[in-house]
């Protein structure tokens, strides 16, 4: 398959176990790429090598493990040799750590923003100066959230907030280098995690304070409801791995690409006073107003 396509340089992505990060490393490497696949485990090494060509090399990289940051750099270097960098890095590792502000346990709000953030900073550190010899481009790839917030995500918000903080930051700094970095916003997406029925999608997963837990058991349930009724409007990880591949390939890239219904409605919903966002988003979570109002 993708072994009679011409290499169209070289790209390293992390997290590609699932979802868009496993859909983005097939379709570099069928279009002609050398991917540089980060994963977390062997097993999942393996089910993605078998999908793919023998171009791609998978990484084991845990993000927020600096001694595997500095090894996928030394066996990226290794690969290519002295004269080539890459065309682009994606940083698009992540998870999300649900639960109420009051009530969410701090190593856990550390640990949502270790790997949403700071992690992929640690990754721009280290791959930036391979970005600038290929005279590659940057990707972070964010959420809807990082335009719109929702309860009981705050953490997972907080951090995506974040990250596209950095990413304009980012942006602007290396604009002078003629590095384009740019942010991909999708909304809900086609995961592993609707698998699951909306009783075990676990608001709750190993908060300590006794009690409190029912001031936000229904808050909780609407916004698992929510994220639910999301699926019948939900991007499949193979569209936004097209995506990543245009903001790659693009003469021009833009800043921000907003992938899929609730993304775009997250955008509209940033620009209005926050006193009307406020009201909507508790009329829709109560279900006295139509999911469409909101992309759902």
């Amino acid at each position: 398959m993708a072994k009679n396509h011409r290499p169209n340089g070289a790209v390293v992505i992390s997290g590609t176990s699932s979802g868009i990060g496993h859909a983005t490393a097939l379709l570099l490497d069928q279009s002609g790429y050398r991917v540089f696949a980060g994963v977390r485990r062997e097993d999942d090494a393996q089910r993605l090598q078998a999908k793919a060509s023998e171009r791609l090399r998978t990484l084991i990289l845990d993000i927020t493990c600096q001694d595997q940051i500095d090894g996928a750099v030394v066996a990226v270097k290794e690969a290519l040799g002295p004269e080539e960098g890459l065309a682009g890095l994606v940083n698009n590792a992540g998870i999300c750590e649900p639960g109420p502000i009051e009530l969410i346990g701090m190593d856990r709000f550390r640990r949502q923003i270790e790997v949403n953030l700071i992690g992929h900073v640690a990754m721009i550190q280290a791959m930036l100066p391979l970005v600038r010899q290929g005279r590659g481009r940057i990707i972070n790839v964010s959420s809807a959230t990082g335009r719109f917030a929702l309860p009981i995500l705050g953490a997972y918000v907080a951090s995506k907030w974040a990250l596209e903080g950095m990413s304009d930051a980012l942006r602007r700094e290396l604009r002078w280098l003629g590095i384009p970095v740019s942010i991909i916003e999708p909304g809900t997406v086609e995961a592993p995690l609707w698998d699951k029925t909306p009783d075990s999608i676990d608001m709750f997963p190993d908060e300590q304070i006794a009690g409190k837990n029912e001031l936000y058991d229904e808050l909780a349930a609407a916004v698992r409801d929510l994220m639910q009724r999301g699926r019948s409007v939900a991007t499949e990880p193979e569209v936004l791995a097209r995506v990543i591949k245009k903001a790659i390939e693009a003469r021009r890239p833009k800043a921000r690409y907003c992938c899929g219904p609730g993304a775009r409605m997250a955008v509209l919903g940033s620009r209005l006073p926050e006193f009307l966002t406020d009201w909507v988003t508790e009329k829709i979570l109560r279900k006295k107003l139509p999911p469409k109002l909101m992309g759902w």
